[in-house]
């Protein structure tokens, strides 16, 4: 009752909300860019719509990468903020900036240079192949403009600077659904390019947002607004504390994304239909997911800043708050899921382009997800939300490993190809074989606290102080025990 009763905070609530919206609703937008292309894209025909969601897998594994350098800026900044240690805030910008670029032109490279090698790794299909080939050849040329964003807003919102992200990305989405109206359908006097206009609308909107993050953190004197040089000036002591911490999260976000990829690679050569309906359901989840993104980027933040200024204790309850909290957000929002899927499933076919088989898997596939959903994101806030942001950055690793390489993967490669069951059912199996160890496994470490590990001095001296208290505490209590 006491724990509960700690949701009653109104402090939390307010500082909660004012992370989690701006964030939320900048997630909300940049993953319209997908709900864009997937809905006037689906007006092209099912094996266009096919072709943009698995040349979408090899942007999404790039981002997972690029997700790793990102969470890992977070971890130090977050804790340098809480710390007011802007030199350290600054050398952890350059050095995720910089690792974060070279992963970005292997993937500029490979997409740009042999996209065919790339779609034909997910799919035998030579129409979806040739489609899919057009398209990625001219997205990869937003990748490092998708980086430099994403750098800058991970920094800006580890130091509670979370409006500037959102009214950028707000633009960026905006001009994005323009361009691809422009370009795909061919208006204004430019000529119909398809599926190539998609991906044209993506690397112009995509560009948009680093060049206003700068302009304007130029006018608002922000914490980027600083000479480039200082983000580079760090020495070899702080590289290797950095590489210490962001080498395990960048590993950790590239097995998962790649996995994701194996797990996309199933999928199409098992089913072209069923891995359109697929792109109609992750459309709705990165939709759903942004929610979650919001909470967690507050958790990342709160717990963070706390755990980096010594206040060990106010970071545990907040823990403990966004602990319970996601799941029962995530039941609320899977029963309003489950009750429309077929509503929202129809939005789809605005062209009346999309087969019944495929809208007819797409809401099984729907109902799947909206029943799984409390459990889907527990992992996510704590590895990414909690662990992260306490200074741990390796158990994700392992989990990951473990529930995705060594068990789902192999369990859904056997349900599809071995066994030959329904595609709704290889789906579920995936999501299972995957999320309830890997639920289990996070809760138990959750509840050693061992996952505080300050990068700070004044985290390091909190951190003393706390486990004196607890370890005295747990004295009394084994006293009153035997009493």
């Amino acid at each position: 009752m006491k724990f509960l009763s700690s949701f009653r905070d109104r402090g939390f609530w307010r500082v909660t909300l004012s992370l989690a919206i701006p964030v939320a609703l900048q997630q909300l937008l940049t993953a319209s860019f997908s709900l864009v292309d997937t809905l006037m894209v689906s007006q092209l025909g099912e094996f266009p719509l096919a072709a943009v969601g698995m040349a979408g897998q090899f942007t999404m594994l790039f981002n997972m990468g690029l997700f790793g350098f990102c969470s890992a800026a977070g971890v130090f900044c977050s804790q340098f903020w809480g710390a007011k240690d802007q030199d350290g805030i600054h050398r952890s910008c350059g050095m995720s900036l910089l690792c974060a670029m070279l992963s970005t032109m292997i993937f500029l490279c490979l997409g740009a240079f042999s996209p065919e090698f790339v779609m034909g790794f997910l799919t035998k299909d030579s129409a979806i192949v040739e489609l899919g080939s057009a398209y990625l050849r001219i997205a990869v040329w937003s990748y490092p403009a998708l980086c430099l964003s994403a750098v800058f807003s991970s920094v800006l919102r580890s130091c509670e600077q979370v409006k500037l992200p959102m009214t950028v990305s707000c633009i960026s989405a905006v001009l994005n659904g323009i361009c691809n109206y422009v370009f795909i359908f061919g208006k204004f006097g430019f000529p119909e390019m398809g599926i190539e206009g998609a991906a044209l609308a993506t690397v112009a909107s995509a560009w948009c947002a680093p060049v206003l993050l700068c302009i304007i953190s130029l006018f608002q004197k922000n914490i980027l607004c600083v000479s480039p040089l200082r983000w580079f000036a760090f020495r070899l002591a702080h590289i290797k504390t950095y590489l210490s911490k962001a080498l395990p999260v960048a590993m950790n976000e590239t097995l998962w994304g790649f996995g994701t990829f194996i797990l996309t690679a199933i999928f199409t050569n098992y089913s072209t239909e069923g891995y359109a309906a697929r792109t109609i359901l992750g459309t709705f989840e990165n939709m759903c997911f942004v929610f979650f993104v919001g909470l967690c980027n507050a958790a990342c933040i709160m717990i963070g800043k706390s755990v980096g200024e010594g206040k060990t204790q106010r970071a545990v309850d907040d823990a403990k708050r966004f602990a319970l909290l996601v799941p029962v957000f995530g039941l609320v929002l899977g029963i309003f899921i489950a009750l429309f899927r077929t509503q929202l499933v129809q939005i789809f076919n605005l062209g009346e382009n999309i087969s019944q088989t495929v809208l007819d898997l797409a809401g099984w596939l729907m109902l799947i997800y909206a029943f799984h959903m409390p459990v889907r994101n527990v992992p996510y806030i704590q590895v990414v939300g909690i662990f992260r942001s306490g200074g741990e950055t390796f158990k994700g690793t392992i989990y990951d490993f473990v529930c995705l390489w060594l068990i789902s993967i192999p369990i859904t490669f056997l349900s599809a190809f071995v066994f030959h069951l329904p595609f709704p059912l290889v789906f579920l199996i995936m999501f299972v074989s995957e999320d309830y160890l890997k639920c289990f496994l996070c809760l138990r470490y959750f509840f050693t606290m061992k996952w505080i590990k300050p990068v700070t001095e004044e985290g390091k001296a909190g951190l003393a102080e706390w486990l004196a208290k607890r370890e005295e505490q747990n004295k009394i209590t084994e006293f009153s025990a035997k009493s």
